[in-house]
């Protein structure tokens, strides 16, 4: 399920597409709280992919659990406090085994952090950016769900994690006449000395680190 896929129907399509590459079987439904959105993606429908009218609900036919939603950009316009709230009802439609996947990306999708959750609560959040437009690894502080995006503050874990892969990335900078991807991938390797990485090498070419969410959950108080 892609919720909240916006006024046009795009993700929901390469979504179809990509999973499409891994199970020939997959489908997809998009759902979107406005029924002028759903109408004018309509035309776009195909067989393993649908669009309907809802919200955090699932409206999925017969009862259906999905295996996986994802939600980009849906809660930035929530309060911090309500996103627990959101997480849990969300969750709470997962088929068994299955995956909420929700964050925050940039209109072109060239930064994203999000948080995968399992019906028992969140796993692990990854950063991931094209590393070509990337000055920092902080830069990814703007794009941070909603759960961290209040908690890039002094004291708070997600601010230190920041803070340290600037750190490795500065260390990083002989490596960068060989590519930002060789800085990205030697600066990761170094934090993973301190912190829980949860990926490898293959992920970290693609501009992507994943940590367990333990590692970065806001302090509570």
């Amino acid at each position: 399920m892609d919720l909240g896929y916006g006024a046009a129907p795009w993700t929901a399509v390469e979504l179809l597409a990509r999973l499409r590459r891994i199970r020939a079987d997959a489908r997809v439904t998009g759902v979107e709280i406005d029924q002028a959105r759903v109408a004018a993606a309509l035309p776009y429908e195909r067989p393993g992919l649908s669009f309907r009218r809802g919200g955090f609900e699932v409206p999925l036919p017969g009862g259906e659990r999905p295996l996986l939603i994802r939600a980009a950009n849906v809660l930035r316009q929530y309060a911090e406090h309500e996103v627990d709230g959101a997480w849990e009802r969300l969750c709470a439609r997962l088929a068994p085994g299955g995956l909420l996947v929700e964050g925050t990306c940039d209109e072109a999708g060239r930064r994203h952090v999000w948080v995968a959750l399992g019906p028992g609560g969140p796993l692990t959040v990854t950063f991931a950016a094209r590393l070509a437009s990337l000055a920092t690894p902080s830069d990814l502080a703007e794009r941070l769900p909603k759960a961290l995006i209040h908690r890039n503050v002094p004291g708070e874990p997600v601010h230190a994690f920041l803070s340290d892969f600037d750190r490795a990335w500065a260390a990083a900078a002989p490596y960068g006449p060989l590519g930002a991807r060789q800085r990205w991938v030697h600066a990761v390797r170094a934090l993973a000395a301190d912190w829980p990485v949860a990926d490898g090498p293959g992920r970290w070419r693609q501009g992507e680190v994943t940590l367990r969410w333990s590692a970065v959950a806001p302090r509570r108080g």
